[in-house]
């Protein structure tokens, strides 16, 4: 028993190690730096000073917190209004082109990111595909419709990154509820719809839940959605951060900003974590 513990131990060096030099440690160093004040040429003099928090929450910046987070819970909403149909109808019905179509869903993340968002960018652009299509359908203007610059814009590339993160849980949980709850509410004379209101997706709420926290924490970090497809009044706070470490030189102010942002992404986190574990010891026998 001892020296199976002891291999298990040296298995797990390597993604400690892992962890402590590209994780733990910079991530040290970003608290650090967001305590510290700039000398004149601009580098962190290391000490206690919490003005760079205090300066986080000043009236200027807090409506982009407050964009942020606004963004990120609609694109979440209209993720899950689309993504919970799109699972349950592979769930149901896709038989034995299931996998296929959970191929179909994923696809798009076999292409490089940015290259995605560029692509919008082409299709939605002043001189894009979409208003050339709306040029030679007869509408004026240059251009005929103003897709790019708008809240819109950014929340339906939110929307379009991060689907995938909110069918495949679900369509986990679908996958893994029992078929006879359902043949056992029809026995009851229960209704389609109220079969799936009491039984289907109650019981499918933890795929639900997890596909939340899946598609709102990466949509309150990203950046490059709202740099692309949004101007300077649709910027979230990953773009704040960008701006303080490449275009402003306040590397103190942007940590203090990486790290309340940070702590946002470790709350919804623990709260996840917190609620698994009730429910999995609820079920435990």
């Amino acid at each position: 028993m001892r020296s199976r513990r002891a291999i298990f131990r040296v298995l797990l060096l390597p993604g400690t190690l892992w962890l402590a030099v590209l994780f733990v440690i910079p991530l040290g160093l970003v608290v650090a730096v967001s305590l510290a004040q700039t000398n004149i040429v601009g580098l962190p003099v290391y000490g206690l000073h919490l003005g760079n928090y205090q300066n986080v929450f000043q009236s200027y910046y807090l409506p982009v917190i407050l964009r942020t987070v606004e963004y990120a819970a609609a694109a979440t909403v209209i993720i899950g209004v689309l993504a919970y149909p799109t699972a349950y109808t592979i769930a149901r019905f896709g038989g034995r082109f299931k996998n296929a179509l959970i191929v179909l869903v994923i696809l798009p993340w076999f292409v490089d990111y940015l290259v995605r968002i560029y692509a919008w960018v082409v299709i939605l652009g002043d001189n894009g595909t979409l208003n050339g299509i709306l040029h030679g359908l007869g509408m004026h203007g240059s251009p005929p419709v103003q897709f790019l610059n708008r809240p819109w814009a950014v929340i339906g590339g939110l929307v379009y990154t991060y689907f995938p993160f909110m069918v495949l849980p679900v369509y986990a949980a679908l996958e893994q509820m029992d078929p006879a709850l359902i043949e056992a509410g029809r026995d009851l004379y229960a209704s389609g719809r109220q079969v799936f209101w009491h039984i289907t997706l109650p019981l499918t709420s933890s795929g639900i839940v997890a596909g939340i926290v899946l598609t709102f924490l990466p949509s309150l970090g990203d950046f490059a959605t709202a740099q692309l497809l949004g101007g300077s009044n649709t910027y979230m706070i990953g773009n704040l951060i960008a701006d303080q470490f490449s275009n402003v030189g306040d590397i103190t102010f942007g940590s203090a900003l990486t790290v309340v942002l940070m702590s946002v992404l470790l709350v919804v986190i623990v709260g996840y974590l917190r609620r698994t574990s009730r429910r999995a010891r609820a079920v435990r026998p």
